[in-house]
Parts: C-alpha cells; sequence; structure tokens
C-alpha cells in the first residue's frame, strides 16, 4: 500500500543547492518511493544560533514505507551527506542538509522518535510557504484546518524569498 507524505527540505552550509539536489536523488533513489512534486525553492532567514540563510523546499511523495522506516531512511541520507547528530549538537545550528516529515498520509503520530505532523511547521512561513504551494487545501491532522488557513494566520516575522527557477 503506497502513502502520501511531504518532506521539508533545507541545507544553510556550502552549495545549499548541490545538497538539496543530493538530497533529492537520494530520496528518489530509496525502495518503492517516488517523488510526485515539488515546491519552489525558497531563501529563509535562519532560526537559532545559525548564521548562513537557508534554501529550503518540500516535496511530496508516494512510498510503501511506514513513518519510522521512512524516518529511518531519511536520517541515513542525512548521515550520508554528512549531517552529525550529537548530544552537543544545538537544536537550529546550521546544517549541511535537514530532512523532515512534516505530514504523512492524514495520520498524527506521537512516538518517541517520530512526531508527524512536524511539531512546528503551522509556526513557520519557510515550510507553510511551499507546502501551500503543493497541496494548499490539505487539512492538518490535528487543527482541522487546511495549511493555506495556516499560512493566512501564521505570525511568523522571519523572512522567507522565493528563488528563481533553477536549472
Amino acid at each position: 500500500m503506497y502513502h502520501r507524505a511531504f518532506i521539508g527540505i533545507g541545507s544553510n552550509l556550502g552549495n545549499r543547492l548541490k545538497h538539496y539536489r543530493k538530497a533529492l536523488e537520494h530520496i528518489a533513489g530509496l525502495p518503492h518511493t517516488r517523488i510526485v512534486k515539488q515546491s519552489s525553492l525558497y531563501e529563509s532567514e535562519p532560526l537559532g544560533e545559525a548564521k548562513n540563510w537557508y534554501l529550503n523546499g518540500v516535496i511530496e511523495i508516494e512510498t510503501n514505507l511506514n513513518p519510522e522506516q521512512l524516518l529511518r531512511q531519511l536520517q541515513k541520507i542525512e548521515l550520508e551527506m554528512g549531517r552529525k547528530r550529537t548530544p552537543e549538537t544545538k537544536r537550529w545550528s546550521s546544517r549541511k542538509i535537514d530532512l523532515d516529515i512534516l505530514l504523512f498520509d492524514n495520520q498524527a503520530i506521537d512516538s518517541r522518535h517520530l512526531k508527524v505532523p512536524h511539531p512546528e511547521m503551522h509556526n513557520r512561513r519557510f515550510v507553510l510557504l511551499p507546502l501551500a504551494e503543493l497541496a494548499p487545501h490539505l487539512t492538518h491532522p490535528r487543527f482541522g484546518v487546511t495549511i493555506a488557513e495556516l499560512l493566512a494566520g501564521l505570525k511568523d516575522s522571519k523572512r522567507v524569498v522565493l528563488l528563481p527557477p533553477q536549472h
């Protein structure tokens, strides 16, 4: 059985576009998984201690992996691409690549390792803008409102800029 999932992708170290594209290649290469749609690319002001602006986007995939399998595969991609996860790693620190499961079918998951919908997505313009581009009428499983409605009511003051199409 195939599932529909939305994945947020971000990079703010090194050649951000190269890292973004490499992550897409890795995700497209996952077993029984295909990328259905890709959002435009956005630059966003960093959170926390990070200094460099992020390159962000969202993809929609179809996969027969369950949520936990998908999480493990995404973390494996992050590791292969040089992301370091240590106890000292600060939340919102700079990173070569960041892959987050934003939504998985219409499920609400609250396990020790995985929270879906992503617990902060409704507060982040850099997530909601590309997600609304792909699925504005999709309903948030916990809040019962559409992605477009979440974006319209957003109070996030961080700047997010649509980039021209990349070739």
